[in-house]
């Protein structure tokens, strides 16, 4: 039996397109590696059994502290829905709806908190090659809570003499049954890569399989080439890079077949992010992360960690840094460190201008104070630039934003700094 197929849905730990050669699809998640939306989502290309039909399974994983748990019984429960809906390209037919309810039992209300408990679970279609629009919703039914996820699907067609199916990572293995890495994101600590894919061939045959790890500048930081012998139909593939610790960042994930010449026959691509273990997984870069700390502290401070010209050394006074601000530093994540690169993530994705987003006004007052209360948006008022007011109640005080070039460039009006001045959770 396929080995998608005995997947048990474990509650574990865990810890969309362009070539990178002709001949290679690009197997990107429907949700961009680092951002969390409220849950995971992801999404493969399996050759199928439906002529001319394509058989694609959507991935998610849940965590127990997004979803909220009642009292139910001698335990704790937990009801939701999720809704999957697939679209054409351009969102004006529906071309697939699926909604299902299910539950969530915990031992203890311990239990309903942790980190490291997930629920995870997949959905089968069958869809004709094309480009899709692919929207998913979780709602928690007692809190009435939603969270959305929508992002370009691509179906590939499997008609090629030799073909690969997407790649999925797998973040861990019990007795064979595998735990599929829905975030695409590892550790830097880790000491080996795990994934999984297939090979579809219309002989047996030897072919050589060329692994490969690019960083941003597409630079090869890790390659390994084997040769292998695969059997006519499809060849399941369950791999692990041993001694492949790679360093912080975003980083693309290539497995090639190559020819006698070593050129490239076919191929997948998936991109992934090494993070620092129970770091946030936006950051990909130190020395930007350390910048980015200038509204929690003091220039001197940046300075003092900047200077340090050894990485390790460098992390380890990152890492003392944030530990001071851990309310409760006996748990594995820091929630202030946690909420505050949520922030500069949110402000670089929604208000980058001429400039990183954080490094913007409305960067910096979001940042600071969260988001606010309620914002009054007034984009084309007569005899006026456009402008934006943010109000914050519980500090009684509202920021005016004024569009002074009509290209987004939104600047602070009042810059008299005051009390409220100080990051706030």
């Amino acid at each position: 039996m396929m080995l998608r197929l005995i997947m048990k849905l474990l509650l574990l730990t865990l810890f969309l397109t362009f070539p990178l050669f002709a001949q290679v699809e690009y197997s990107r998640g429907v949700i961009p590696p680092g951002e969390f939306p409220g849950f995971y989502l992801d999404a493969a290309n399996y050759k199928g059994d439906v002529e001319g039909k394509t058989r694609v399974e959507i991935y998610f994983q849940i965590p127990y502290g997004n979803l909220q748990f009642v009292k139910f019984e001698n335990k704790f429960r937990a009801k939701y829905q999720v809704a999957i809906t697939i679209y054409d390209e351009k969102k004006a037919n529906i071309i697939v709806e699926k909604t299902w309810n299910d539950k969530i039992f915990a031992n203890d209300f311990k239990e309903t908190t942790s980190e490291r408990n997930f629920k995870f679970g997949f959905k089968s279609f069958h869809l004709f090659p094309n480009n899709y629009i692919l929207n998913c919703t979780l709602l928690d039914k007692d809190s009435d809570k939603d969270y959305k996820v929508e992002g370009k699907l691509i179906v590939r067609e499997f008609v090629k003499p030799l073909q690969l199916s997407d790649l999925l990572f797998i973040a861990s293995e019990i007795d064979s049954q595998i735990i599929l890495n829905i975030s695409n994101t590892i550790n830097t600590s880790d000491s080996s890569l795990s994934f999984y894919y297939e090979i579809y061939s219309d002989k047996s045959q030897e072919i050589t399989v060329d692994y490969s790890i690019k960083n941003e500048n597409d630079n090869v930081v890790l390659r390994k080439k084997e040769i292998m012998f695969v059997d006519s139909g499809a060849t399941q593939v369950k791999k692990k890079l041993d001694n492949s610790q790679i360093s912080l960042g975003k980083k693309n994930f290539t497995i090639a077949v190559l020819n006698e010449k070593g050129e490239t026959i076919t191929g997948v691509s998936k991109p992934f992010i090494s993070k620092i273990s129970g770091f946030p997984a936006g950051i990909v870069d130190l020395d930007e992360a350390i910048k980015q700390m200038s509204y929690i502290a003091t220039s001197e401070e940046i300075d003092e960690i900047l200077e340090i010209k050894n990485s390790d050394e460098k992390l380890i006074k990152f890492k003392e840094f944030w530990k001071k601000k851990d309310p409760v530093p006996s748990t594995r994540e820091n929630k202030v460190m946690r909420e505050y690169f949520r922030r500069v993530a949110y402000a670089n994705k929604n208000f980058k201008h001429y400039f990183d987003g954080w490094k913007t006004d409305m960067g910096m007052i979001y940042i600071v104070l969260g988001p606010p209360d309620n914002v009054d948006r007034h984009p084309f008022e007569y005899n006026s630039r456009p402008y934006e007011i943010w109000h914050y109640y519980n500090i009684n005080r509202s920021f005016t934003f004024l569009d002074e070039t009509g290209f987004g460039d939104y600047r602070l009006l009042d810059r008299n700094f005051g009390d409220w001045y100080r990051y706030r959770q």
